[in-house]
């Protein structure tokens, strides 16, 4: 009986052991797939190294069975095969059914087990596209929008955004959960949009929404979660209880959306920091109006954080909240002086560490304090690092260490940072300002623009995207398209630099000198830094070095980031240059010597 030519086929398969090689490459490619799991991340390669190998895995496959069918090993060493002996073929493909497609499901487990691997390693190193193409959300992440104010009163609005502010805070301190930041989700405040719209814009999978119904010292909150991808609530409660519950209620709402997602906590679940309910009130109100960043509303809001700490003194966050303001208020208007302003805000952030001392914002302020008032760049590389240990994803945190970065002369530290801040708070409009200042000042000059523009964009009149502009425009030698830039800005003090600067460029000598003498004769106090850049960037370096001395009188902020600023760099080869720089403690050996070392969070 003549054997079927498939089985002689087989038979011959068999024979010169392609199936065993078939089995053992797929075993090994997977195998070196798992150690390639584990050996990328750690050695930092780049993304693609997976699919690098996992082709090469392929293409190697069928040199493999190739390879198998012509040669052997034999003690003489690699030979060709030989032809099978007459009979040999028949008494293997006479051998029973089941030892005959032995071989062939030997053969298709170790293909199985390369094709899982090549699949494996592709599910790793490519993620899921949004619809902009970047990385599609996690399921474990989710978006607290402001709750809406259903009280009688209107202007109980501080209290419905204050209460979703706190939950989102809660939940942001759990490691295995995403939360959308503050400044993105509030951003769509009063927006009449879909759920899915936002969720896509913030790129989450799930969004809570809810509201406050606030009445005397009753309160109804409702919240509902909600699944982005198709508007389908997945969850809804509703509380009636008095203030005194307050702090229940959110333990309540964070413990269920936790259940909700299926979230596996790897510590206990965090919850609220209980205090006074008035206190707590109060505090909600202070916090609101210091964001207004008006001079009115620093007062207002400097008054209720004292009338909360004197309903409760051990109130660490409303310390915190207190210093942040003087600093602020400082920083912005000068109302108290520098020394009295900044010694306030000292006091007050010592006392929130005295309480708590794993307070994260509260060294986010020292680092803040150390940077625009002691000039310590050292004590505010301290502080924002044991900031960021604290709460390793807080993009505020985050955005306050790519500034450091960027003061320290590290750009590609700065960007990398800003970039995860931007990342973390896409529609944060300040995020995107300084992310673009860094580009700026790296060179990298398209990029700056871009985003600028995106800031602009989510914030129309930002003067300082719109000054990041123009600046972009002269370093790329287009001052006309500079000065159309600069003319748009909505800060007088802004516009008035950025005129001095585009007209110089354009050799309007006139025009650039009667900018510059009305930017003196109104900003010169709060603006010496910048008059002293204009007049670097104009060559006049005698006058430059005399208003850099008034920058450091009156102790101007933006000297922090004079290492970097390519505006300066006609006097760069001055002898007085490095001097300078030495006495403010911002040489290139000064600033080299401080440590600051912070990875990006994962």
């Amino acid at each position: 009986m003549t054997t079927p030519g498939y089985q002689r086929f087989f038979a011959e398969l068999k024979r010169r052991r392609v199936f065993r090689v078939m089995a053992v490459y797929g075993i090994v490619g997977f195998v070196l797939l798992q150690i390639m799991d584990l050996v990328v991340p750690a050695l930092l390669l780049p993304e693609w190294t997976y699919r690098f190998v996992a082709l090469i895995l392929l293409l190697g496959f069928p040199v493999a069975i190739v390879l198998a069918w012509a040669f052997e090993m034999t003690p003489e060493g690699v030979r060709r095969t030989a032809e099978a002996a007459s009979g040999e073929l028949t008494e293997i493909t006479a051998a029973p059914a089941s030892k005959r497609w032995a071989a062939g499901l030997l053969a298709l487990v170790g293909v199985t087990a390369l094709l899982a691997g090549v699949w494996y390693v592709g599910r790793q190193s490519t993620p899921a596209a949004g619809a902009d193409g970047a990385a599609g959300p996690v399921s474990e992440s989710i978006a607290v929008l402001p709750f809406v104010n259903m009280s009688d009163d209107a202007s109980n609005e501080y209290f419905s955004d204050g209460i979703s502010e706190e939950l989102l805070n809660l939940l942001a301190k759990i490691p295995e959960l995403q939360v959308a930041a503050r400044t993105s989700s509030f951003s769509f405040k009063d927006q009449n949009l879909e759920i899915p719209e936002i969720a896509e814009r913030l790129n989450v999978a799930h969004v809570l929404e809810g509201s406050v119904r606030k009445a005397g010292n009753e309160v109804r909150i409702t919240a509902q979660l909600i699944r982005a991808d198709d508007g389908f609530h997945v969850w809804s409660e509703t509380w009636d209880r008095t203030l005194d519950d307050i702090f229940v209620i959110q333990d309540e709402i964070a413990a269920d959306v936790v259940a909700q997602l299926k979230v596996t906590l790897l510590g206990e679940a965090p919850t609220v920091e209980e205090t006074d309910p008035e206190a707590y009130a109060q505090y909600l109100q202070a916090r609101h109006l210091s964001r207004l960043g008006t001079a009115e509303g620093y007062e207002q809001s400097i008054a209720l954080y004292e009338q909360a700490l004197a309903i409760d003194p051990n109130f660490a966050a409303a310390w915190a909240g207190l210093a942040g303001v003087y600093s602020s208020q400082t920083a912005s208007y000068g109302e108290q002086g520098f020394d009295v302003g900044f010694g306030l805000a000292r006091e007050a952030v010592n006392r929130a560490l005295a309480i708590d001392p794993e307070y994260a914002p509260a060294y986010a302020i020292l680092g803040r304090i150390a940077l625009l008032y002691d000039g310590d760049l050292a004590a505010a590389a301290l502080h924002l690092e044991r900031a960021l240990v604290l709460e390793p994803t807080n993009p505020d945190i985050i955005g306050r260490a790519a500034l450091l970065a960027l003061d320290l002369g590290r750009l590609d530290e700065a960007i990398a940072l800003g970039e995860d801040a931007v990342a973390r708070d896409p529609v944060n409009s300040t995020g995107h300002v300084w992310l673009g200042h860094s580009y700026l000042w790296a060179g990298q000059l398209d990029e700056a623009i871009a985003s600028s523009r995106t800031a602009l964009t989510l914030s129309p009149g930002f003067s300082w995207a719109q000054y990041n502009i123009g600046v972009a425009l002269l370093e790329k030698g287009e001052p006309d398209a500079a000065l159309a830039a600069m003319q748009q800005a909505s800060s007088a003090a802004l516009r008035l630099i950025g005129l001095a600067l585009a007209y110089h460029a354009l050799g309007q000598a006139a025009e650039s000198d009667a900018a510059l003498t009305e930017l003196i004769e109104e900003h010169e106090q709060g603006w010496t830094y910048n008059v002293a850049y204009v007049l670097a960037y104009r060559g006049e370096a005698d006058r430059c070095f005399e208003w850099l001395d008034k920058a450091v009188q009156y102790k101007d902020a933006g000297l922090s980031q004079i290492v970097v600023d390519n505006l300066f760099a006609n006097i760069h080869d001055d002898p007085r240059w490095l001097p300078f720089l030495e006495s403010i403690g911002r040489s290139p050996e000064q600033l080299a010597a401080i440590e600051f070392e912070v990875g990006l969070p994962q």
